[in-house]
């Protein structure tokens, strides 16, 4: 694929949450598994949140990706910008917010599926207070894909600021962009409520060509659980393409002329963290590729399936060749998963 950006100038940005989570560590440890945090001597620490790991995925698979975030003026900070270079991931666009702490996550490591997060971001966290002086206006005009979080848009004045960045997205589109995807992301614990969440949904999915949701985060945007009719609620918005995550049933991918369900990839899950920021990054690189969509949804599934069978999420995000390989059932390396500096990630 080319692409008519100048070198170094990044394919993806992604806006939105970052932080270190800490999870048990598990070697050496076996009983850590299942175990409540509060039975949970030694953990260890990564990269995380659904930004930043889409933005990692996304690299992985061979795109110039950058995070536009904020940390605090502390040691956790650095950690971000140190991880974020270890994974090819440009790290200009992180801000340092005075005054605010880098937010940390624990999580425990059942169930599997869905672990539990308990999320430290009071009083508010550095990503959240994105202001318009935080914003590369001409990278937001001209980056060919955009991906955008509903947990952006949960308070100010990272609302107001995220609203500006699509507003001048869609007017001042350069030659070179594309797609602006939204990733739903319902976060409850960020939000005042769904009513707030709804409403801010609805005028960001007026200023965006894709987007992407679980059951429950399709509920919140448009008031039903059921993904066909969620489908053609969100088309309604003028958007190109909609992608709802039906879990074990797969994965219902709609446009104006097509809703298709893709059937889901079985794998015995080890931790679902960070598969749906994985499925994200692939999402990234069929948009880009100009795959169509239902391509791109089976190397999104692919992707997500590799991840939830990993302990890790960042530095598990799979390579292009790795997912080429469980497509056309190949074995998967038995060296497991990459491990350049950390990283976990969000449940799908």
């Amino acid at each position: 694929m080319t692409s008519s950006v100048g070198v170094g100038t990044p394919e993806v940005l992604t806006v939105g949450r970052v932080g270190v989570d800490l999870y048990p560590s598990v070697d050496g440890h076996p009983e850590h598994v299942g175990a409540p945090l509060p039975a949970v001597g030694t953990f260890d620490r990564f990269l995380g949140g659904t930004a930043t790991n889409v933005a990692v995925a996304a690299a992985r698979l061979g795109h110039r990706s950058a995070v536009l975030t904020k940390v605090g003026p502390d040691p956790f900070g650095d950690y971000v910008r140190t991880a974020l270079a270890g994974f090819g991931v440009d790290a200009r666009f992180v801000g340092t917010e005075p005054g605010l702490l880098t937010p940390v996550v624990f999580c425990a490591l059942a169930p599997p599926e869905d672990p539990p997060l308990l999320f430290y971001r009071l009083p508010v966290a550095p990503d959240l207070t994105l202001t318009a002086d935080d914003v590369p206006w001409d990278t937001v005009a001209d980056v060919p894909l955009l991906w955008v979080t509903g947990t952006g848009a949960s308070v100010e004045p990272a609302r107001s600021t995220q609203h500006a960045v699509l507003e001048h997205r869609r007017l001042n589109r350069g030659p070179a962009a594309r797609w602006t995807v939204l990733d739903l992301d319902w976060r409850p614990m960020f939000w005042p409520s769904p009513q707030d969440g709804r409403r801010e949904y609805s005028r960001m999915l007026a200023l965006v060509d894709v987007a992407v949701g679980n059951r429950d985060e399709v509920e919140v945007a448009v008031g039903t659980r059921d993904p066909e009719e969620a489908a053609h609620r969100l088309l309604e918005h003028g958007l190109e393409l909609v992608v709802v995550k039906k879990g074990g049933d797969g994965v219902l991918v709609a446009t104006s002329d097509s809703m298709v369900t893709v059937p889901p990839r079985r794998v015995d899950v080890v931790n679902g963290l960070g598969a749906g920021d994985a499925f994200g990054g692939a999402l990234c690189h069929g948009l880009l590729a100009g795959w169509d969509h239902d391509r791109t949804a089976r190397l999104a599934n692919a992707a997500g399936a590799l991840v939830a069978a990993r302990l890790a999420c960042s530095d598990a995000m799979p390579t292009l060749a790795e997912l080429e390989a469980l497509l056309e059932g190949a074995p998967e390396p038995p060296s497991g998963r990459p491990t350049p500096v950390g990283g976990r990630g969000e449940p799908t």
